[in-house]
């Protein structure tokens, strides 16, 4: 039997703390505005689309930290079957191997098991969001020329999550009764990211099938 998504999708199954918004702030603001949008039924199409008078930094981070939250979350709902034994190389299929490399402890391309890549990963994400210098909070505070490249790694690392949990996971996604809702979270994803132009078309091509089948 299907549990309920508040079973499936609990705060014991998050992968990270939740990243949140300062109440008061303006990106606190725009993501209770988005927040809104999505649940009021419009077009994904057109919920990711920046809202007139607002700057399109400020939009992105908004996304940027929500995308981290809730993909933390799909993959603590199937981290239990992401084991070294059962995904001992973070992947998407024979065709997709992605090897990590931070510059710091790994200095070079390193294969390693999913569940430890994502690890890396979240810390690597989580240390980004909370830089006052890439993504500050503080009214009147810039953000730096490079933010939008380092939202593209972000959210393009992020990618590899959906991969590995579509290709590696779905089944036990199915058996959660849980598709609906990252299916939703990935169409949210893949009309912001084309929206912005935030990844390399060619990145996405391990889901396309699934891209076809569900955003078009």
């Amino acid at each position: 039997m299907a549990l309920c998504l508040g079973q499936v999708f609990s705060k014991d199954k998050t992968f990270r703390p939740r990243k949140r918004f300062e109440p008061g702030t303006q990106r606190f603001e725009l993501y209770k505005r988005a927040q809104a949008s999505l649940k009021s039924g419009l077009d994904l199409r057109k919920v990711v689309q920046l809202p007139e008078g607002e700057n399109i930094n400020d939009w992105i981070a908004v996304h940027v930290v929500d995308f981290f939250n809730r993909i933390n979350l799909i993959y603590g709902t199937v981290s239990e079957f992401c084991t070294e034994r059962s995904c001992p190389v973070m992947s998407g299929g024979p065709r997709y191997e992605y090897r990590w490399q931070d510059g710091g402890h790994y200095k070079k391309p390193t294969k390693l098991p999913a569940l430890k890549y994502m690890n890396l990963l979240m810390d690597w994400i989580e240390a980004l969001i909370n830089n006052e210098d890439i993504f500050p909070t503080r009214v009147g505070v810039p953000f730096p020329k490079n933010f939008q490249q380092v939202c593209k790694k972000i959210l393009s690392r992020l990618f590899r999550v959906f991969v590995h949990v579509y290709i590696h996971h779905f089944d036990s996604v199915c058996n959660m009764g849980a598709e609906a809702h990252v299916n939703t979270c990935y169409k949210h994803y893949y009309y912001f990211i084309s929206e912005f132009s935030l990844i390399d078309q060619s990145e996405l091509e391990p889901l396309r099938p699934m891209t076809e089948k569900i955003c078009n």
